[in-house]
């Protein structure tokens, strides 16, 4: 059976990918954390001004405190914000002249 919402489930930052890291900051792991759940994290704190100064464990108390309802809304703003972002960068990256980076132009 073909999934009806497969783009939910693609890419480096998938609705499961931020659930993924939203369930590993609940359950209090302080360590750890891979590069792209980093950007979630990062991406979490920029759309919620909530968790904007807060550590590790404090983020995971306060998506505990969150409905249902909040949480699904928490998470298509996390991953709006990090499409919307790689879009961008994706975007100024096409228009660089060849060698740009290399030359530190970045």
């Amino acid at each position: 059976m073909s999934r009806s919402h497969k783009n939910n489930e693609d890419g480096p930052f998938s609705e499961l990918a931020i659930v993924d890291t939203f369930t590993k900051l609940i359950f209090g792991e302080e360590e750890g954390y891979d590069s792209r759940e980093l950007s979630i994290i990062q991406a979490l704190r920029t759309v919620d001004a909530n968790v904007l100064a807060d550590s590790h464990g404090d983020m995971g108390d306060y998506l505990r405190a969150l409905g249902v309802r909040e949480m699904v809304h928490l998470v298509a703003r996390v991953r709006e914000h990090l499409v919307c972002h790689l879009s961008t960068a994706s975007d100024a990256a096409s228009r660089m002249p060849a060698g740009a980076v290399g030359r530190g132009v970045l």
